[in-house]
């Protein structure tokens, strides 16, 4: 189950999905909220990896506002796309895609936001966010149960819902035919009574005459 932290000023920290699917598109996802949204700041982020069986953790990729971008891993050369903040100096989102995945995509991902902070001009603090994320690769993506039962959920509403909108077009339609035969019978009978009325009247000026 994912752990969501409110924090002020609209940002939310989800925690990132952990099983990539081989030759398939995945994201790391990496927020790192500033806890006082009025308050200015600048950061860059780092990535770093440890692949699965080694025991050191290899800087990556580097992030910040004047070049961007920065892939330090030939593993990673073409095979990483920016999906994080693009504008301002602050870095709240530094969310990564992989592309491509393969097995050796598989390890522990640290994410580390350095984040310098500015109070009305007079100081600053600098601050420093590590998450680590264990990343492990299938040949197929596993799905959870929350998933499977959310769309056995969407299947089961959508047949129920249109069992109901059948019953209610039946309903409707036998409403609408008894209410357009009542009307002809009443017709009908308005036009016999007028009939026999008629009649009498035609047989007293007979017999008047």
């Amino acid at each position: 189950m994912r752990e969501v932290t409110l924090c002020h000023g609209g940002c939310v920290e989800v925690d990132s999905l952990t099983e990539a699917e081989v030759s398939k598109t995945f994201k790391i996802l990496c927020i790192s909220c500033k806890k006082r949204s009025e308050t200015t700041a600048e950061a860059f982020n780092e990535w770093w990896f440890k692949q699965e069986g080694m025991e050191e953790f290899v800087k990556i990729l580097r992030y910040d506002e004047e070049e961007y971008l920065k892939v330090l891993d030939s593993r990673f050369e073409g095979k990483v796309v920016w999906n994080g903040t693009k504008k301002g100096t602050d870095l709240q989102d530094v969310s990564i895609f992989l592309l491509n995945v393969s097995y050796d995509h598989a390890g522990e991902y640290i994410c580390q936001v350095n984040r310098t902070l500015h109070f009305d001009g007079e100081f600053s603090k600098n601050l420093m966010v590590n998450k680590t994320i264990h990343v492990s690769v299938v040949a197929k993506e596993n799905r959870d149960m929350a998933s499977i039962v959310s769309e056995i959920m969407m299947y089961v509403l959508i047949v129920v819902l249109t069992i109901w909108l059948v019953a209610e077009m039946v309903y409707c339609y036998k409403k609408i035919a008894a209410a357009t035969e009542a009307a002809a019978q009443e017709n009908a009978s308005e036009y016999l009574a007028i009939t026999s009325e008629s009649k009498e009247n035609c047989t007293g000026v007979q017999v008047a005459e």
